[in-house]
């Protein structure tokens, strides 16, 4: 089986457990605090090499205390950084409330700067797919992350957008398209997208699906929450519906979408068809849920 190439950030988040988000002039203790590594790259990397599927992670690391942190636990893991730079690493804090949903407060660093000329020296002829996510493709280097996967035309391209999907720059968003990438996205996500590709009103989630289905001529996923997710299957194969999500005791929801992506890339690399890869994302998203 060929490679996955995965390009994004490994970055440390600071999961701090709070009774509830914090307001202007407020002043709340936290419950906990832990220091975990993430990142959507090294979450969809994990998540890859869990189902035994071969991918190489492509991520910059920095210096300062994030940085150190980062490369000492990808060093326990076995994975070395794509390339050690000399700026400091920023770090995500999640802010978890009792019910498991997250807040992001990020600052970016060296784990969000990226040169396609880090990557010329890889061997093309064993990466069938590449993973790229939003957050990195809207920093100021993103444009070197869009260059190089239109220059390498031939994998399987699958792009998280991401929450901040509205501030990619248009013209990197209408030139990924172009390359008719895999879309996954959550709700909000897909039907606001949506509706700027089609000029309107928000569509539901069957049109949205349509809409991005057809813009990409690739296959769509959108994420539901508890509810499962829809799927729209593109790029010349058939099928699209609702598949249902499975029970969760959720923890927290820090990387869930990365793993329920990672785990759709993975089982399609199996050989499966879009709506069984759909049920093993949303079964392994919902044990990731309860760990």
């Amino acid at each position: 089986m060929k490679q996955t190439l995965v390009i994004g950030s490994t970055v440390i988040d600071v999961i701090l457990r709070v009774p509830q988000l914090p307001l202007r002039g407020g002043d709340i203790n936290i419950t906990s605090m832990e220091y975990r590594l993430g990142g959507c790259a090294y979450n969809i990397h994990k998540t890859l090499r869990r189902f035994d599927i071969p991918a190489l992670l492509c991520s910059p690391a920095g210096t300062g205390l994030y940085g150190r942190m980062v490369r000492e636990r990808l060093a326990a893991e076995g994975i070395a950084p794509l390339v050690n730079l000399e700026e400091e690493n920023g770090c995500c804090y999640c802010l978890v409330e009792p019910d498991g949903e997250r807040s992001f407060l990020s600052l970016h660093g060296a784990e969000y700067l990226f040169s396609r000329s880090w990557m010329e020296g890889l061997d093309y002829s064993c990466v069938d797919s590449i993973f790229i996510c939003g957050i990195e493709v809207e920093d100021p280097t993103g444009s070197e992350i869009v260059d190089f996967v239109l220059e390498h035309p031939e994998p399987v391209l699958y792009f998280a957008p991401g929450p901040r999907i509205a501030r990619i720059a248009p013209d990197r968003m209408e030139r990924l398209l172009n390359r008719r990438p895999v879309l996954h996205l959550n709700e909000t996500e897909a039907r606001s997208y949506a509706g700027v590709l089609a000029g309107g009103a928000e569509p539901g989630v069957e049109r949205a699906a349509e809409i991005l289905a057809e813009r990409t001529g690739n296959t769509v996923v959108i994420t539901l929450g508890k509810r499962g997710c829809y799927y729209r299957a593109g790029g010349g194969a058939a099928g699209a519906g609702y598949v249902p999500g499975f029970p969760a005791s959720i923890r927290d929801t820090v990387g869930a979408g990365d793993v329920h992506c990672g785990a759709f890339m993975a089982s399609r690399k199996q050989g499966n068809s879009p709506r069984a890869a759909c049920e093993t994302a949303n079964r392994t998203a919902a044990a990731a849920l309860s760990s």
